[in-house]
C-alpha cells in the first residue's frame, strides 16, 4: 500500500464515523447513518479527483473505501450511545480526518505535477468539502463555517506548509508529515486551546458634516 492510499483510507474511516456521529444526532435510521457516512468520507476527495480530471475516482477504483465507509456507519450506529458526548467526539475524529485529509489531497495534486496553488486548493476541497456536505445535508452549522474557529485556517496552513516543505527540497513523504502536523496542531489549539482569529465586525457608517 502507497503513502497515498494509506492517507485515503485514514481520511475516509475517521471521516465516515464523524458522519455517523451527526447521523447519530439527527436520529437518523441504519440506512441513513451509512449515506451520511459515505457523503462525509468520499465527499471531499470525490470533488478533488473530478476537478483534476484523474482516470478514474479514488473510491470508484478502489471500491473497499465503500465498505470501510460503511462499517464505520455501522460500528456507530450501533455504540453512539456509549459516548458521554457525541458533539464532543466528533470534533476531535473530524479534527484528525481534517489532518489525514489535507495531505491527502496535497499528495494527489503533487503527484499529478500541479502548480502549487492548485495543490493548496486540493488539500483544502479534500479536507474541508466532506465535512461541509455533511453538516448541511443534516441541518447542522458547518463546523468549516463556525465563527473565529481554526478550520479551513488549519487546512490552508497545513496547505502552505507542504508546498514550502516540498520547495525546500524534502521528500514528498516528508512534506505531508509537515502538513499533517501543521493541520492538526492548529486545529487542536482552537478547539482545546480557543484559538482563533479575528472575525469581521460591522460598524455603523459615519454621519458626514451637514451642509
Amino acid at each position: 500500500m502507497t503513502l497515498l492510499s494509506a492517507l485515503d483510507y485514514a481520511s475516509v474511516a475517521v471521516f465516515a464515523l464523524t458522519g455517523a456521529l451527526v447521523a447519530s444526532r439527527a436520529q437518523l435510521d441504519i440506512v441513513g447513518f451509512i449515506f451520511v457516512a459515505c457523503l462525509t468520507a468520499l465527499g471531499g476527495g470525490t470533488l478533488r479527483d473530478a476537478i483534476l480530471n484523474r482516470d478514474m475516482v479514488f473510491w470508484v477504483a478502489d471500491p473497499v473505501m465503500l465498505a470501510v465507509a460503511g462499517s464505520a456507519a455501522v460500528t456507530v450506529f450501533f455504540s453512539a450511545h456509549l459516548l458521554e458526548s457525541r458533539y464532543r467526539a466528533l470534533l476531535w475524529l473530524d479534527a484528525c480526518a481534517l489532518a489525514v485529509a489535507v495531505p491527502a489531497g496535497v499528495g494527489v495534486a503533487m503527484g499529478m505535477g500541479s502548480a502549487w496553488p492548485i495543490v493548496i486548493v486540493m488539500g483544502m476541497i479534500t479536507g474541508c468539502m466532506g465535512g461541509l456536505m455533511r453538516d448541511v445535508v443534516c441541518n447542522e452549522v458547518p463546523l468549516v463555517l463556525k465563527q473565529g474557529e481554526l478550520y479551513v485556517t488549519a487546512a490552508f496552513a497545513g496547505a502552505v506548509a507542504a508546498v514550502v516543505a516540498a520547495t525546500f527540497g524534502l521528500e514528498t513523504g516528508i512534506a505531508l508529515l509537515i502538513c499533517a502536523a501543521v493541520t492538526v496542531t492548529l486545529r487542536a489549539g482552537s478547539l482545546a486551546l480557543g484559538w482563533r482569529l479575528p472575525v469581521y465586525r460591522a460598524r455603523p457608517p459615519r454621519n458626514g458634516p451637514r451642509n
